[in-house]
């Protein structure tokens, strides 16, 4: 599994529409059929604050390669850049330990 961590403070878009972009994003992963069960993503905010982390989880590299050729994950991806000011810091996780 490859696990990604992305973070990002949100500027100058409206919480309530960056809300809605994420949820588009997470509702095109869920009805793609090569993605389906093989990319977990969830996104999270500071309560009370800007500062937003993605947590997003793919079965292995193809789910990875499958995920970066829709033109969906483009404009997405895009998206974020412009609510995090162009600052948006993808960090590639490695699993130490876990519970059962």
């Amino acid at each position: 599994m490859k696990q990604f961590l992305i973070k990002y403070r949100r500027q100058d878009v409206p919480e309530a529409d960056w809300h809605q972009d994420i949820a588009r994003f997470i509702a095109a992963l869920d009805e793609d059929p090569a993605l389906r069960g093989k990319i977990a993503y969830r996104c999270l905010k500071a309560r009370g604050g800007a500062d937003y982390y993605h947590l997003a989880t793919a079965a292995d590299d193809e789910a990875v390669k499958t995920l970066q050729s829709r033109d969906w994950f483009a404009r997405y991806t895009e998206l974020t850049k412009r609510a995090g000011g162009g600052a948006v810091e993808v960090v590639p996780l490695e699993l130490i330990a876990e519970t059962k």
